[in-house]
């Protein structure tokens, strides 16, 4: 499964691992998912949302 946001598609950056002799290594920074039950169009469902749409308030969870 991607790990990739369902609300804004926000998925993992890649970089380099750096160590001090300068030797350079693919890394990755994943995006941080949660499970959330949300309200979509009248009904609720399970969705893998990013923090930060979860902060601004992107979706509304179901009770």
């Amino acid at each position: 499964m991607a790990k990739t946001c369902d609300i804004c598609g926000r998925g993992p950056q890649f970089g380099n691992r750096i160590s001090h002799a300068h030797n350079v290594t693919k890394r990755r920074w994943n995006v941080n998912l949660q499970s959330v039950r949300a309200v979509v169009k009248g009904a609720s469902k399970r969705l893998r949302v990013c923090t930060s749409c979860i902060k601004s308030g992107r979706i509304q969870k179901a009770a």
